[in-house]
């Protein structure tokens, strides 16, 4: 004989709600821990980018110079 499932109870709109309500905060809470660290990162990773466009600039620009030396007569 094969064994019958349990009755289940009927899934109402409250019931999905609910749960999705608690995932929603589960996730937010992640979400503004982190905020924090991921704004500090891009900070710090923006201002190195800068510093070596800088740098790789500086040194094209001293290959590049041309010098132009101007005797009086």
């Amino acid at each position: 004989m094969a064994k019958r499932a349990p009755a289940t109870e009927k899934i109402t709109r409250d019931d999905l709600e609910a749960k999705f309500a608690s995932l929603q905060s589960g996730i937010q809470g992640k979400v503004e821990s982190k905020k924090n660290t991921l704004i500090t990162v891009a900070g710090v990773g923006a201002v190195v980018l800068m510093l070596v466009v800088f740098m790789l600039g500086k040194r094209s620009g001293k290959r590049k110079t041309t010098l132009v030396e101007i005797r009086r007569v």
